[in-house]
This record gives C-alpha cells, sequence and structure tokens, in this order.
C-alpha cells in the first residue's frame, strides 16, 4: 500500500497548481491569460517576472516534497512514483478542473531528484537551447531529450530511468502544439511582461 499513498500524496501535492493560485490571487486567471498555458513560463509572460519566478519556486518545491516523502518511505522506488505522481497533477490538477502546465518546473525537480549532474545537463540543455531560439518551448523540448541520457550516464538505476522516461515522454506530449506550431514557423519568441497592473 506505501506504492498507492506515495502516489496519491504526490498527485495532491502536483495538483497544487502554482501558476493558478498566484494568478487568481491577483485576480486573473492565467488560463484566460497570453497563452492559456498554467505555467511560469505563461505567468511571466502575462504578469512579469517576480510572477513567473515564484511560481516557478513554488512548483519545484512542491515536486521536491512529494518526491522526498517517496524517497523516505521507499528509496529509489518512492522518489520514481512521486516524481510521477507529481508530474501528473501538475499537468492534470483534480484541484483546478484537470486543466493544468506542461511540467516544466516539475521537470525541472525530477532532474534534481534523481542527480544533479542530470540536472545541470537539462538546465544547460534549455538555456541553450531557448537563449539561442529565443523559444522557451525549444529550450523545454531539448531539456526533455536531455534527460535520459544524462539519467542512464549519471544515474543508471531503473527507478530512476523510468522517471527520466516518463517525464521526457510527458513533456513531448504536452508540448504538441508547441512543436506544430514551431515546424509551421508560427512559434512566438518569449517576451516577459511588464508586471502586475
Amino acid at each position: 500500500m506505501k506504492w498507492l499513498f506515495v502516489l496519491a500524496i504526490s498527485y495532491l501535492l502536483g495538483s497544487l497548481n502554482f501558476s493558478i493560485i498566484l494568478s487568481k490571487m491577483i485576480g486573473r486567471d492565467i488560463r484566460k491569460q497570453g497563452s492559456g498555458n498554467a505555467g511560469a513560463t505563461n505567468m511571466t509572460r502575462v504578469f512579469g517576472w517576480a510572477a513567473g519566478i515564484a511560481t516557478l519556486i513554488f512548483d519545484v518545491l512542491k515536486a521536491i516534497a512529494a518526491m522526498m516523502i517517496g524517497r523516505a518511505m521507499m528509496g529509489d522506488t518512492g522518489i520514481c512514483l512521486g516524481g510521477m505522481g507529481s508530474l501528473t497533477g501538475h499537468c492534470w490538477p483534480v484541484f483546478h478542473r484537470f486543466k493544468g502546465g506542461k511540467g516544466i518546473s516539475v521537470g525541472a525537480a525530477v532532474g534534481l531528484m534523481i542527480d544533479w549532474r542530470v540536472f545541470a545537463v537539462i538546465i544547460t540543455a534549455f538555456l541553450i537551447a531557448a537563449l539561442l531560439s529565443k523559444k522557451v518551448s525549444v529550450g523545454s523540448l531539448c531539456a526533455a531529450l536531455a534527460v535520459v541520457p544524462a539519467t542512464l550516464v549519471f544515474a543508471p538505476r531503473p527507478p530512476m530511468i523510468a522517471l527520466a522516461v516518463f517525464g521526457a515522454v510527458l513533456t513531448i506530449c504536452r508540448h504538441a502544439e508547441n512543436i506544430k506550431r514551431l515546424r509551421a514557423g508560427t512559434e512566438p519568441d518569449f517576451r516577459a511582461g511588464k508586471g502586475i497592473k
């Protein structure tokens, strides 16, 4: 029953989507603003850097908390289940009518919990790709593609590999519309908003 508890608690923690929570505190549901995505990138576009960074920090912390609970109960298997649960909750949050983000902030936390070197690889991949392309979606996709080989090199344990594969596949699937726009040449460059108004 431990695995079921870890999955349930991590899904519920993941369902605390802080872009939605913070934007509603501001008075504007982020899912009705900008791109409509409930994530840190759209929060930055609409409300500025402070709101985006706050969203990122809280979303990372909730995922780390889920995986720490899992590790305390089940070791590597618990980290795997906690990461999967928090990713799923973030993307399909029960508290927000199952309309959440694309898993990038939680994916960063997953990389960190797998191994700090995996985190370093995916952050480097994200930054280089995003800066060169000026598109966060390109950075996100490159980070997703980098997480599995990085895990195979630095943390080649079955639960970590399973978590990396799950996170990569989920992230790529959640970016299906971005991929279509990239292929069509219509994906917009990233620009931060000027702050809360």
